[in-house]
């Protein structure tokens, strides 16, 4: 099963209840909440609001996304994350593997991200959630190989896997890392040549997200756990863009053709 939802970093210039007014109209199931704006670390009064706010939404709250990033950051911070995560009601956390591309860090630096990540898993795993690593430039998770290396380092059973395709991506390329990483979580977007600056209608990249969305319902199926796909970056951070992507979305998951839809 497939579950459609919003990250609420989308608007993250709007307040809480504004997101969850949004995800509602838009039909999201899940809400992924930004640790940077909407809940952020050690808050547990907004967590706490959040928590109950998609209850009476009838929405499923998803991934914490916190910004640590494990390896740069002070692991004695992670303890407030797991904590807001925790009133939330997330089942796990996102973070970031370091700050440096993977051909960047030395052996040194590389291992001292990984034993970062392991003791996140196990501070996240202790409260019965999961943790994922958010799949990013600029990080150990920056390519397939990579992403899987660092899996295999941390060698974790909390640690699970994120994915996002990359500026104009390639469909094949980007179901060869679908198909290895088996993510839980999935940011959707359609970007140009110019990535985070040229925004498109989800629609015009049906080509990619409809064979994606068949390849992680099946894996869904095969594992007998949801998937969630999560709207991020519509154009022009509207309403509009938003309603008009959460429909494609829900008919890309029923397998329609989108072919001339904008």
């Amino acid at each position: 099963m497939l579950l459609l939802g919003l990250a609420s970093v989308t608007f993250r210039e709007r307040s809480a209840p504004d997101v969850v007014r949004l995800a509602v109209e838009a039909g999201s199931e899940v809400v992924e909440w930004a640790a940077d704006r909407h809940v952020r670390p050690g808050d547990r009064a907004a967590a706490t609001a959040v928590r109950d706010a998609c209850a009476a939404a009838g929405l499923r709250v998803g991934t914490y996304g916190s910004y640590h990033k494990a390896g740069a950051d002070d692991p004695a911070a992670f303890a407030d994350v797991v904590a807001t995560a925790a009133e939330l009601g997330a089942p796990r956390v996102r973070v970031w593997g370091g700050t440096r591309a993977s051909a960047q860090v030395s052996p040194a630096q590389r291992a001292g991200t990984v034993d970062a990540l392991r003791r996140c898993a196990d501070a996240v795993a202790a409260r019965g959630m999961a943790l994922l690593v958010e799949h990013h430039v600029e990080s150990l998770t920056d390519g397939l190989d990579t992403a899987l290396a660092l899996r295999d380092e941390v060698g974790h059973p909390a640690l699970l896997t994120h994915w996002q395709p990359r500026e104009l991506p390639v469909t094949d390329d980007c179901l060869a890392e679908v198909r290895a990483l088996r993510p839980a979580t999935v940011h959707a977007f359609s970007w140009g040549a110019d990535g985070f600056t040229e925004r498109l209608p989800l629609a015009d990249r049906a080509d990619l997200w409809s064979p994606v969305l068949a390849e992680l319902a099946a894996q869904a199926t095969a594992a007998g756990t949801p998937v969630e796909v999560l709207l991020e970056f519509v154009p022009g951070d509207t309403a509009a863009s938003l309603l008009r992507d959460a429909a494609a979305l829900r008919d890309l998951r029923a397998g329609r053709d989108l072919a001339g839809v904008r």
